[in-house]
């Protein structure tokens, strides 16, 4: 929090190293530290808006690397096509928008049971639109998904965009954090054969908004990607060509958030980070078992991460509730109560209610209550 209010009171822009450069090294630090836990060994990165803006990003890299003449003359003439799991984040199809590939393009791959995507079914979409006269250039992959905090096998997918020449790039804007536990790392195996990476610290790491990066496996890659900046003789100059980040960021005028993250990492060491994500997925596990103890409330997904999917059932209650405007109106009921702020979401056509485990203010005394006035609710709702 001290290093958002001194940033703000800084009112100092990153483009530069002539205007930042104690910024710059702070930014430059983070970044490496970073792609340092993702096993991009050489890598470099920026800080961004949000994992929109990473995601964004990790489009544009992949374009640029299929069709590098795309940033001069555009897509006329090409027919562009990459490849995100179903229950990949709404980003994806808002920077395919935004990049001018449009949403046809973008191919959604079938799931499993636990909310991943389907290695064998992105095989055969990859197949069929090479049959279909298409230019695959990208896979999406998801780690820590936004409902079911699910996380695609990196290890199984990365081999398959080798395989077909396509940018791998890592959405894992939420479950990046897991790369701070020792415990809990292996969610995120093979990524470092990953080329591109978002990552929001101002999620699981609990830092101020904005606090979100973005990360390649290869240096170089930004600067070509932002070549448009070199039309800004009124800001960046070849001396310093090395040392701009502005040179490799979307934004011109960008705020010092590395420096809240750095300040923070100062204070917790690698050891704290570990310990407080280690505590969210434990507390995340105990409000899964009080779940599945609960005689009327239904675990709805495997809880894999922080996310815990469930609904409330009442007894007796196939084919003559509705359980989906049950479960909407407990909701807004809970929210009216003052108590508890949870989500709503689908999976396939349920709704369900969706606590994440992600506030160093949870306890399990929070997630009993929780439980206990959920049901409460639903019983007082269907008259039980």
């Amino acid at each position: 929090l001290a290093g958002d209010l001194l940033a703000s009171a800084l009112t100092t822009s990153m483009y530069t190293y002539e205007l930042a450069p104690i910024a710059t090294l702070i930014e430059k630090q983070v970044i490496r530290e970073m792609c340092r836990l993702a096993g991009f060994e050489n890598g470099e990165g920026i800080f961004t808006t949000g994992g929109s803006n990473g995601n964004t990003l990790g489009l544009l890299c992949a374009r640029d690397r299929r069709f590098p003449e795309s940033q001069r003359r555009g897509m006329i003439g090409r027919w562009p096509v990459a490849f995100v799991s179903e229950e990949a984040h709404y980003s994806a199809y808002m920077s395919a928008n935004l990049l001018g590939l449009g949403s046809d393009n973008l191919k959604r791959i079938a799931c499993d049971e636990r909310g991943r995507m389907q290695p064998e079914q992105l095989k055969v979409a990859i197949r069929d639109a090479y049959a279909e006269g298409r230019e695959p250039f990208c896979i999406i992959a998801t780690a820590g998904t936004t409902v079911r905090g699910s996380f695609d096998d990196i290890s199984e997918i990365a081999p398959i965009a080798t395989q077909n020449g396509l940018w791998l790039h890592v959405d894992a804007a939420w479950g990046g954090g897991a790369l701070l536990s020792p415990r809990h790392r292996h969610l995120l195996k093979g990524l470092e054969l990953a080329d591109s990476l978002s990552w929001d610290p101002h999620k699981m790491m609990g830092m101020p908004i904005s606090c979100s990066t973005f990360m390649t496996r290869e240096c170089g890659i930004l600067a070509s990607v932002c070549a448009h900046g070199d039309e800004a003789h009124y800001l960046f100059h070849e001396e310093a060509r090395d040392r701009d980040l502005g040179r490799m960021s979307l934004q011109c005028g960008r705020r010092i958030d590395a420096l809240k993250l750095w300040l923070a990492w100062r204070a917790l060491g690698h050891e704290g980070w570990a310990r407080r994500v280690d505590r969210f997925l434990e507390l995340a596990e105990y409000l899964e078992q009080l779940v599945l103890e609960h005689p009327r409330l239904q675990l709805m997904s495997p809880r894999v991460f922080a996310n815990v999917c469930l609904r409330y059932v009442p007894p007796g209650s196939v084919g003559e509730v509705d359980l989906n405007e049950l479960n909407r109106n407990l909701r807004a009921q809970l929210l009216q109560s003052g108590r508890f702020m949870i989500s709503q979401s689908m999976i396939g056509d349920a709704l369900v209610l969706r606590p994440v485990v992600a506030n160093p203010g949870t306890d399990q005394e929070t997630l009993q209550l929780l439980t206990q006035t959920i049901g409460r609710i639903g019983d007082e709702l269907v008259g039980v």
